[in-house]
């Protein structure tokens, strides 16, 4: 029976865990609280969920979804992950994790400062460039017309393709965009990043401003984010924006 498993059960990993029972595949979730934290979603989830710490969960699973703060990529369980396809979610908020040069330079991507901690992890870069809240509303059966495509990058070409056979089972396409030195081509604000598979771009657009714009004030923004039911974004659509996005730097983007 295969098994998925979780560091980190926010918004993301529960919608997942959720696609996942769904298409018949166990889940182990986990996070920094403490698996009795977790007693009521998995208790939603039914049977084939169960809690567990980081560690549990990382040698459960048959694939790893990694859905923490990027401040707190260091304590992810290097012994545990080794050997095993991790999917990394994480997205770099300076105004959230502290600005890391590294990445505000452009000297390195998210994936690979991850992957740099995670020696022996197969890490693949995924389900870091749509919102939580499209995750279950675009999700498609194999085989749909409407079926939406996520990016994926990632080092090992058996793990990218491992990957895309579990994201294929959740309900999305994939498409390549490389190595995990190219996961920057949807990082925050590129042009594959979260506006395609929104139905008011505009007002995501706006939300970001916003929510910039009050953070660097020191206050708290008034604005919810746009949480629309999405649009599908094709294969063929998501590799044209892979290919002509501009690189967005920490100084360049309004979620600095």
């Amino acid at each position: 029976m295969a098994t998925l498993g979780f560091i980190g059960s926010g918004n993301i990993g529960t919608n997942l865990a959720r696609l996942a029972v769904a298409a018949g595949i166990d889940v182990v979730l986990s996070n920094s609280r403490g698996p009795e934290s977790l007693a009521e979603t998995v208790a939603e989830l039914g049977e084939r969920a169960r809690a567990a710490t980081p560690e549990e969960a990382a040698r459960a699973g048959d694939w790893i979804v990694v859905s923490i703060p990027l401040a707190a990529y260091r304590r992810l369980p290097v012994a545990a992950l080794a050997g095993k396809v991790v999917l990394d979610t994480i997205n770099y908020y300076p105004m959230r994790d502290g600005h890391i040069e590294a990445l505000d330079t452009g000297r390195t991507t998210t994936g690979e400062l991850v992957q740099e901690h995670l020696a022996g992890a197969r890490l693949v870069k995924a389900f870091s460039s749509i919102s939580d809240f499209h995750i279950p509303s675009l999700a498609r059966p194999e085989g749909a017309a409407d079926r939406t495509a996520l990016p994926i990058a990632g080092d090992d070409p058996e793990a990218k393709a491992s990957a895309a056979d579990l994201i294929s089972r959740l309900g999305f396409d994939t498409v390549d965009a490389g190595p995990l030195a190219d996961g920057w081509r949807f990082e925050p604000e590129t042009d594959p990043y979260a506006v395609p598979y929104s139905a008011d771009p505009d007002a995501m657009r706006a939300f970001w401003a916003q929510l910039g714009e009050a953070l660097r004030s020191g206050t708290m923004p008034q604005t919810p984010p746009p949480a629309d039911a999405g649009v599908p974004l094709p294969a063929a659509q998501l590799r044209t924006l892979l290919a002509d996005t501009p690189r967005k730097l920490t100084a360049d983007r309004a979620l600095a």
